[in-house]
């Protein structure tokens, strides 16, 4: 395995450039550029020279950390640079003319601490989310899955479904196939059944994506409703365009925003006319439809009674003719006057947090909710079995599925894809 570098804080030019060195060459290579190496774990200046002409690179700090309790398994050493690009690039040349080294491929430092089991898989995702982390919520789930919440809960279903499984295995080896206790064997098939329900409640939990994504509002109603100005209100600037002429917005147009460590993705959609004979109104309010048939939170900003489940708005609320709201309407809102706009926001929110993981909960990716669900109902099928040895045989493929979140039993070209999507330092 050939050893790797990088820079792992951010891109020069900045105060302090950290490159990392990690491998089987790791100290080999610091020690030819900076000579006798430090005590382990202790940060020592060092004047690092290139190996070409003895020519000072760079007065360095240098750390050297020794496998197999690093970051990544393996020796590893921290080159902590002045920042500037031309002594990045000077060092990095150095390196690269060393036997055994090559430049790191995007997340091949994570990658290693994987197949070196300093971390698993989930804890590799959680680390990915983490630096695409935009707001707190975002953030403390990321860290979550980073610090092993979801492993440690992935264990303890391990744990059990072993123990269930030495269970049957030990009635079967140590008596004939019909003599196996009918109580045990019933009692066991409803402990699989209990963990079976455990399971599929973390799956049916609201996912890491309406985290990463953003909760879906969606503005809805019939042409000239307000709805373009409502967002353009919402989000805070003019992202789409407002006319009294009906049928203005043709598409449906999506802005990102985020509010009070929430983000969102506002959606304003094409008025939905009764009939229409232009074919492109016709795509639009088809379009609408689809946006509010996904939405998280519906605002609909009709004179009639709303879509159940959905926030009646009543937009324009400021202007003479209209300051007298229809009954049974959620909110009056101005745009124009501010009026009723906190309270939109904090009706949205409540909203949002419910459709939310709790913070400093577990929430699961979708890769790990398809793999939890497809193990609970493995573990639903066991309850149905009345042979022993098919009931071993579902235990064992349940612990087959649940050692695939943590990737114990993964596809190359899924780890590829994974760690494709990280920074080259990490």
């Amino acid at each position: 395995m050939s050893t790797i570098y990088a820079v792992s804080s951010g891109a020069p030019p900045a105060a302090i450039a950290v490159l990392r060195i990690s491998g089987p060459a790791a100290l080999s290579a610091a020690a030819t550029l900076a000579g006798d190496l430090p005590a382990e774990r202790r940060a020592t200046l060092r004047a690092l020279r290139d190996p070409a002409d003895g020519g000072v690179l760079d007065r360095a700090l240098l750390l050297v950390f020794r496998a197999p309790g690093t970051a990544t398994g393996e020796d590893l050493v921290e080159l902590h640079l002045h920042g500037g690009r031309a002594v990045v690039a000077a060092v990095e040349r150095a390196l690269a003319t060393l036997p055994g080294l090559a430049p790191a491929q995007p997340g091949e430092f994570t990658r290693r601490a994987l197949t070196n089991g300093r971390i698993d898989l989930t804890e590799a995702e959680g680390l990915g989310d983490l630096l695409a982390a935009e707001t707190e919520s975002q953030r403390r789930a990321a860290m979550m899955a980073a610090e092993g919440g979801i492993r440690r809960r992935v264990e303890q279903w391990s744990a059990r479904l072993l123990a269930l499984s030495a269970r049957i295995e030990a009635e079967l080896d140590f008596s004939d196939e019909d003599d196996v206790d009918a109580v045990q064997l019933e009692n066991l098939k409803a402990e699989a059944g209990i963990l079976a329900s455990e399971i599929a409640a973390l799956g049916e939990q609201p996912s890491v994506e309406r985290l990463r994504d953003g909760v879906r509002v969606v503005l809805a109603g019939p042409p000239n409703s307000g709805k373009s100005t409502l967002l353009n209100a919402l989000v805070d600037r003019d992202a789409a365009i407002v006319s009294p002429i009906a049928g203005t917005t043709r598409d449906r147009i999506d802005v990102p925003v985020q509010r009070d460590g929430i983000a969102y993705l506002i959606t304003d959609t094409a008025g939905l006319a009764s009939e229409s004979d232009d074919p492109i109104e016709r795509i639009g309010i088809d379009r609408a439809r689809a946006a509010m048939a996904t939405s998280d939170i519906l605002l609909w900003l009709g004179a009639e009674a709303a879509p159940a489940g959905a926030l009646w708005v009543y937009a324009r609320a400021d202007q003479p003719e209209r300051r007298d709201p229809p009954r049974g309407i959620d909110l009056a809102v101005s745009a124009t006057t501010g009026l009723g706009m906190s309270a939109l926001w904090q009706a949205i929110g409540e909203r949002a947090r419910a459709a939310l993981p709790r913070l400093d909960d577990i929430a699961l990716n979708r890769r790990q909710r398809d793999l939890v669900g497809e193990a609970a109902a493995v573990l639903r099928t066991v309850g149905d079995e009345s042979d022993p040895l098919l009931v071993a045989e579902q235990l064992r493929l349940a612990l087959a599925v649940v050692d695939r979140i943590t990737g114990h039993s993964d596809t190359e070209a899924m780890l590829d894809a994974l760690f494709g999507k990280f920074c080259i330092g990490k």
